[in-house]
């Protein structure tokens, strides 16, 4: 699952729920424990940690936007 792209974070507050569920309900069916949750990055992972992400991406928070080189 994947959230779209979007401007209010808690707009994406649907889906980090929705994986949390995902993931307690496999990790209590008696197959592999699950540990970790990986969800957010830096515009929004405020509202994943809410939810229950364990890992956040926030390069863009550290390291500021990028610049690409145009296509050729």
């Amino acid at each position: 699952m994947h959230s779209p792209p979007v401007e209010n974070p808690e707009e994406a507050r649907p889906y980090f729920r929705r994986l949390r569920e995902l993931k307690e309900v496999l990790s209590g069916s008696g197959g592999a424990t699950l540990t970790e949750l990986s969800m957010g990055m830096s515009h929004d992972f405020e509202t994943a940690i809410e939810e229950g992400a364990t890992l956040v991406r926030v390069g863009t928070a550290i390291f500021g936007g990028r610049s690409y080189a145009p296509a050729s």
